[in-house]
């Protein structure tokens, strides 16, 4: 479905994303702004609604009127306790919209609140499109997964964070005042960094897996927006501008310049089709280094074993990785090497394993 054919609802648990971007990026109000310019890239917005307790967040309030956002009253505090009411209505409410609007393509939901997992599975279910919005240091780890596309609030274009310092402990009424306070100095204006990552994705290994694994799922030739989709399923939170490139065209413009994928016109104007270069000397060059490292391990000391091989392999060349040419796993880039005439593989009955010679 084209993003110009994709009708939204959009739905904001208000307080979660307003707080979470308090907390951890110095965001106060909550700037709507960059939700709304992310969600028109994507589709038509049809629907737009908050849910809170306005009385915390008068200013708030004041400027998502002005954007157009229909403000849903949900007292948060009833007596001494503290009610999940407003989770309760934005979920009813989204089924009850889905059901009574059938043209709505997608929804938005905002939130890091993992209590709104059962709502985007059942809307998946109900075949719509499900897009996650969320502060990343505020949001659940479950609620990804359980979208088609999540967007976290940090990277969206026009939000411009800062460092959040802790705030300073309040003093008990009576303690005694210290008797040299100190003068409290200014803190510096820094950027704020990002929150630390396990690792940046490899982008060679994404995109070729994928590729790779639609290209033997169909016949045809497999279009970049294919491609997205596919990469989008596997990873809803992948954002080609966290690697600095400006749209997937660029990156896939960028991986062709490596050799690493071949475009070619498509049917549609802007909507390449993509494939593995036929000349591919990056294969060919990992195939080499298969043989070799099994070469080198015969003479010193048999015929090597598969299990291990890839670890020698990335201690010749660190950055390895048989996904950047399309296998699945390594057995798969072995068997290919094993195709070309470049080993020999025999399975071993009391190692339980293959053992590998180069031809």
């Amino acid at each position: 479905m084209a993003p110009e054919d994709e009708r939204i609802a959009l739905f904001l648990d208000y307080e979660n994303l307003a707080i979470g971007a308090r907390d951890g990026l110095g965001v106060s109000p909550f700037d709507f702004g960059p939700v709304a310019d992310a969600l028109a890239e994507r589709g038509r917005v049809v629907t737009r609604r908050a849910y809170g307790d306005w009385s915390a967040f008068d200013e708030d309030r004041r400027l998502l009127a002005r954007a157009q956002v229909e403000l849903i009253e949900i007292p948060q505090r009833i007596g001494g306790s503290r009610k999940n009411a407003a989770d309760i209505k934005m979920a009813v409410d989204a089924i009850e919209l889905a059901y009574e609007r059938g043209f709505v393509t997608t929804f938005a939901i905002g939130t890091g609140d993992s209590d709104f997992t059962p709502l985007m599975h059942k809307l998946r279910e109900m075949d719509k499109r499900v897009i996650g919005i969320g502060v990343q240091s505020s949001t659940s780890k479950l609620l990804p997964a359980a979208c088609d596309e999540f967007l976290f609030y940090d990277r969206l274009p026009g939000v411009e964070g800062r460092a959040v310092t802790s705030r300073p402990a309040r003093r008990r009424p009576g303690a005694a005042a210290p008797s040299e306070p100190a003068a409290p100095e200014p803190a510096p204006a820094v950027e704020r960094e990002e929150p630390p990552a396990a690792a940046d994705p490899d982008l060679d290994a994404v995109v070729t897996s994928t590729l790779a694994g639609l290209a033997r799922a169909t016949d045809g030739p497999v279009r970049a927006s294919t491609l997205k989709r596919a990469i989008l399923r596997k990873d809803p939170t992948f954002d080609e501008g966290d690697q600095g490139f400006r749209g997937f065209g660029e990156l896939l413009r960028h991986l062709e310049n490596r050799g690493v994928l071949a475009l070619a016109p498509g049917t549609a104007a802007g909507d390449p089709e993509v494939a593995f270069p036929e000349n591919a000397s990056a294969e060919d060059e990992a195939f080499a280094l298969l043989a070799q490292t099994v070469r080198d391990l015969q003479g010193a000391g048999g015929p090597p074993q598969l299990s291990g091989l890839k670890d020698q392999m990335r201690k010749r060349e660190p950055g390895f990785s048989e996904k950047r040419y399309g296998f699945s796993n390594f057995l798969s880039f072995a068997r290919a090497a094993r195709a070309r005439d470049l080993v020999t593989m025999e399975w071993d009955e009391g190692r339980g394993d293959y053992q590998l010679r180069a031809s």
